[in-house]
C-alpha cells in the first residue's frame, strides 16, 4: 500500500506562512505581505489571561495564546516564547527583574517584568572576570544577581595531588551545600515552564503557526552593560583609554561565547532557524560612530556571521532611534538579515538597506492603544507603499503590544489585508 503523504490543511497552513516569510527575507515577494507583530503579551490580556498567567499560571496563559492565534489567520508566525518560572525566581531571590505576580511586586499583573538594573561588577574587576571568567561568575556575580544564593561567594579550587576527594573540600560547606539544595529546587521549577512551553508550541505549530524565532542571544556590548556594568557604569568605561581596552576584550569574549553557545544549530533539524537579538544600548546617541563599530558592532557581527555559515537567519531587533547606523548596518550579506526597527525613517531605511537585507517594524504601539482607527488605517498603508515594493518586507510594530483598543488591531489587519497583496 502506497504511503500517504498528503498534509492536513494545517500543515499545508504552516508550510505556506513559513515561505512567506522565508521568501520576504530572502528579499523576494512573496503573494502577500508576511504579517509578523510582536503581540503575545496583547495576546494574554485580549483573551481573559495576563502577564502574570506567563509566571503563575501556564495553562491558563497557554490557552489564551491558543484561542487568539486561532482567531487571527492573517497571522503568519507566532511570537508565543512560553513560560518562565515565578516561582524559580523567588526561591533565587533574584535581583535583577521584577516580574507580574511576585508576592509583593509594583508590577501591574498586566504589565511584562521590569529590570533593576545593578552595577554587578566594579570597573577594577574587569581583569579578574577576563582572566577567570568561570571562577568570577562563581565567587562574585552569581551571589550579587541571587539573593538566595550565597554559598559559592569565595569558592577557590586549589590545584592538589587528586589521590582523594581533598580537592572538593570548598563544596562542603554549609552554605555551599544549600545554595547546591536550591538549586535543585530552581532547576525543577524551571524544568516545568520549559516542558509545558514545548507542548504549546507544539500546539501552535500543529495549528500552522511556525514561531517567529528559535533561539535569543545579545550583543555582546549589551551583556557586558545589561548585565555587569549596568548602563552608567558602561558609559563612564568609555571614557577612560586603558578601561576600553578591557570593554573590548569582554566584547570578544561575549561574541565567542555566544557563538559556542549557538552551535545546537548545526545538529538540530528544525523548521525555523532564527536567532533574536534585541539591542539595547547603541542607539543614536549613545556612543560615536567610531565607538559603534570598535565595541558594539563587530563583535555582533561576528555572532551574526557564524549564524549566516550555519544557515541561521540573524534578527536583528534594534530600540530607539536608529537613523545614524544604517550604513554600517547595511554590511552584511545580501538576503540573509532582518532588521527590526522602533524610530527609524523607514523610506531610508528602504533606501539603505533594501538592496541587501529584510525590515520590519515601526507601526506605533501608542497609536495602538491610544490613537484613532483612521490613523492606524494611514500609518498601515504609509509603511506598505513605502517599504512593500521589490520585497523584503514583513509587516511588524515598533515595540511589543502589551494593550491597544480592540478595533484599531482590527483595522490594522483588514489593512493589511486589503493593500498587502503583491
Amino acid at each position: 500500500m502506497a504511503e500517504n503523504t498528503a498534509l492536513t490543511p494545517e500543515q499545508k497552513l504552516f508550510a505556506e506562512r513559513l515561505n512567506r516569510m522565508e521568501t520576504a527575507i530572502r528579499l523576494g515577494e512573496p503573494d502577500r505581505v508576511p504579517v509578523a507583530p510582536f503581540i503575545a503579551s496583547y495576546a494574554q490580556r485580549s483573551q481573559g489571561s495576563c502577564y502574570a498567567d506567563l509566571y503563575y499560571n501556564y495553562e491558563k496563559a497557554g490557552e489564551a495564546a491558543l484561542e487568539f492565534y486561532r482567531s487571527h489567520p492573517i497571522l503568519d508566525v507566532h511570537t508565543f516564547s512560553g513560560f518562565t518560572s515565578g516561582k524559580a525566581n523567588e526561591l533565587a531571590g533574584s535581583q535583577m527583574i521584577d516580574w507580574p505576580g511576585r508576592p509583593g511586586t509594583m508590577v501591574s499583573p498586566y504589565s511584562s517584568h521590569q529590570v533593576i538594573e545593578l552595577e554587578l561588577m566594579t570597573q577594577e574587576e574587569y581583569p579578574e572576570m577576563l582572566q577567570d571568567f568561570t571562577g568570577f561568575m562563581l565567587r562574585k556575580y552569581i551571589p550579587r544577581a541571587y539573593k538566595n544564593l550565597p554559598g559559592t561567594a569565595g569558592l577557590q579550587i586549589t590545584p592538589t595531588v587528586v589521590l582523594s576527594t581533598g580537592m572538593l573540600a570548598p563544596f562542603y560547606s554549609p552554605q555551599a551545600q544549600e545554595t547546591f539544595r536550591i538549586l535543585g529546587e530552581i532547576g525543577a521549577e524551571d524544568a516545568k515552564a520549559k516542558e509545558v512551553t514545548g507542548q504549546y508550541q507544539a500546539r501552535l505549530a500543529a495549528m500552522g503557526f511556525p514561531s517567529m524565532m528559535s533561539g535569543i542571544s545579545e550583543a555582546p556590548y549589551d551583556i557586558l552593560g545589561d548585565y555587569f556594568r549596568g548602563t552608567m557604569g558602561i558609559f563612564e568605561d568609555l571614557l577612560d583609554e586603558e578601561i576600553q581596552e578591557y570593554v573590548e576584550q569582554a566584547c570578544w569574549m561575549f561574541a565567542d561565547q555566544q557563538i559556542q553557545a549557538l552551535q545546537y544549530f548545526r545538529y538540530v533539524d528544525m523548521p525555523v532557524k532564527r536567532v533574536f537579538f534585541p539591542l539595547h544600548k547603541a542607539m543614536d546617541g549613545f556612543m560615536s560612530p567610531a565607538q559603534f563599530e570598535r565595541f558594539y558592532w563587530k563583535p555582533l557581527k561576528k555572532i551574526m556571521l557564524a549564524l549566516i555559515d550555519m544557515g541561521v537567519t540573524p534578527y536583528i531587533y534594534t530600540e530607539g532611534p536608529y537613523n545614524s547606523r544604517l550604513e554600517q548596518l547595511a554590511d552584511v550579506p545580501k538576503g540573509k538579515v532582518l532588521y527590526h526597527f522602533e524610530t527609524v525613517d523607514m523610506k531610508e531605511a528602504k533606501r539603505i538597506l533594501g538592496p541587501v537585507a529584510c525590515i520590519c517594524g515601526n507601526l506605533s504601539i501608542t497609536e495602538l492603544e491610544f490613537g484613532r482607527k483612521e490613523t492606524i488605517v494611514e500609518q498601515t498603508k504609509r509603511l506598505l507603499d513605502v517599504c512593500a515594493p521589490g520585497g523584503g518586507y514583513i509587516f511588524d510594530l515598533n515595540g511589543c503590544l502589551e494593550n491597544c483598543k480592540p478595533e484599531n488591531l482590527e483595522a490594522m489587519f483588514e489593512t493589511l489585508e486589503q493593500y498587502g497583496k503583491y
